[in-house]
């Protein structure tokens, strides 16, 4: 066990501020830094076991998390800063975050704690509860604060993502002509980024690896020993795990993958965990990336089309900055929202891939090797699949967190309760994100390989994705029939007559019970 830097170094005799530096705020100029004084001042990492326990978590998911903080009290020592880190195998670690922030309290015993906001609201909660809590710093990272973002929703008392997108593009300057307009004359351009892979589709790049340094090495063996219950495999872990791997995969999305992301961005394909997604998420959501550099690299790239500058654009600036908005306009209560009634467990499948269903064993098997899948696999496979079976939205957010190694709370539970499995009834998305498996057929090379017909809801050869989809439309008809933008969908729902609509209802009932 490496020993604490603070314990090989000459301690302050009094220390001014302990900084506090949480897993997912690696950022050395954030404004837990603002006046930082070397001499007087001490840096606190932890490593607890709390945090790695609440929820089961994929082996990749806490290695990333915790080779990424040992890369970054490096970076900081290197800077000249002292830390106290406290790994997660020392002896006197209680393994509670409460516990430890105190430790360090008493034993350095500075005039001030300092810390920056907490992307969890668990985490702020136990902050606030302290008994010499810490002075909380804005978080500069995000493009919109949670002032801005409470401004916003004074203004729009129904926050919607495109008003707020346009709103952040006017704010930022980002793809914006000197005349205040958007550039290209147009704010989206979605309708051109929904193409499918054909069989002669362009060769997809392949992602830089990122060999595991010594330090990574050993956390890699630290997990593989102390969590080998966890889910996932930890073999071939190859995450960015320093600021300068980050950079460099930024550089290869942006010179390698960015010119097709647009185009393809709603594309599935057999064996294909990555296609033309950035997979930044994850060095962003740790602050090892900051949004407005990645928004600006993408757009040096002059080759890229607009379609695809402006869906790179709006995944940052717009999706990212809205969900996090929501989440602190909105919780603690949000997490309990449950708009549907949904009330089954997740799938026993999810933890282990073995299903007939060609699109759910590949997203999943992804999920399990990678702890990763593209954000079309998370919503209209992964998310698609639990809502229409009827799972409670809750239990989606928590496999979310417990799966994939970008996942944080502010990002996740919007996602998924609220726009994945529409738990909140519209406040993040104004429809669910409902669909048949003719979605996936058209989208993906799944059905080729599945024994499902997409086109069938009833019988042995159904496929379970479209005889969900007309139960959940039947079942929810009081709701949804007289949405604006479901209109077509219960036009072809009022097609089936009643001895259909009860055989699906039936074939429904019977996936829900051989699956959950």
């Amino acid at each position: 066990m490496r020993e604490p830097f603070v314990e090989r170094s000459h301690t302050p005799k009094t220390v001014r501020h302990l900084v506090l530096v949480l897993g997912d705020q690696l950022d050395a100029d954030s404004a837990a830094f603002d006046d930082f004084d070397p001499a007087s001042d001490v840096v606190l990492q932890m490593e607890v076991m709390e945090e790695t326990s609440y929820i089961a978590q994929h082996k990749k998911r806490i290695a990333y998390f915790l080779a990424s903080m040992r890369h970054f009290r490096d970076e900081l020592i290197a800077r000249g800063r002292r830390v106290h880190y406290v790994e997660i195998d020392d002896p006197a670690n209680t393994g509670r975050f409460e516990t430890e922030i105190g430790r360090a309290q008493r034993r350095f015993k500075p005039s001030r704690t300092i810390a920056l906001e907490p992307g969890d609201w668990r985490v702020a909660e136990k902050l606030r509860r302290l008994p010499e809590p810490p002075e909380i710093r804005p978080d500069r990272h995000f493009l919109c604060s949670r002032e801005e973002f409470a401004n916003f929703c004074e203004k729009h008392p129904r926050p919607i993502l495109e008003t707020f997108y346009r709103a952040m593009r006017r704010k930022t300057g980002l793809l914006m002509d000197r005349e205040n307009q958007p550039v290209g004359g147009a704010w989206n351009f979605d309708a051109e980024n929904r193409k499918a892979l054909g069989r002669n589709s362009p060769a997809i790049p392949t992602r830089p690896s990122c060999p595991p340094d010594e330090i990574t090495a050993d956390v890699l063996r630290l997990v593989a020993k102390r969590f080998a219950d966890s889910p996932g495999k930890i073999e071939g872990f190859d995450l960015p795990v320093t600021r300068g791997e980050a950079l460099a995969q930024l550089d290869a999305f942006v010179t390698e993958r960015l010119p097709l992301f647009g185009t393809y961005q709603d594309a599935m394909r057999s064996g294909e965990p990555f296609l033309f997604h950035s997979v930044l998420s994850g060095p962003l959501n740790l602050h090892r990336l900051q949004p407005r550099e990645v928004v600006e690299a993408a757009l040096r790239n002059k080759g890229a089309p607009l379609n695809a500058l402006e869906g790179f654009t709006r995944q940052i600036i717009g999706w990212r900055e809205f969900v996090r908005g929501i989440y602190w306009q909105r919780m603690p209560h949000y997490a309990d929202e449950n708009a549907l009634d949904a009330d089954l467990p997740m799938p026993r499948f999810y933890w282990s891939g073995n299903t007939d269903m060609r699109c759910l064993a590949e997203a999943i098997g992804h999920t399990i090797d990678h702890a990763y899948a593209h954000h079309i696999e998370r919503l209209m496979v992964l998310g698609l699949f639990a809502m229409l079976l009827g799972v409670r939205p809750y239990e989606v957010h928590r496999w979310h967190m417990s799966m994939f190694w970008d996942a944080v709370d502010w990002v996740s539970l919007p996602n998924t309760l609220g726009m994945s499995q529409h738990g909140d009834g519209g406040i993040v998305g104004t429809k669910p994100y409902a669909a048949s498996g003719n979605y996936i057929n058209r989208m993906s090379d799944h059905c080729r390989h599945c024994r499902f017909d997409p086109r069938q809801s009833v019988g042995e050869d159904a496929c379970p994705f479209t005889t969900l989809y007309w139960n959940f439309l039947d079942k929810h008809r009081r709701r949804f029939a007289s949405n604006v933008r479901m209109r077509n969908q219960y036009s072809n729902l009022d097609r089936k007559d009643g001895a259909e609509l009860r055989a699906i209802r039936r074939q429904a009932a019977a996936i829900s019970q051989r699956v959950t």
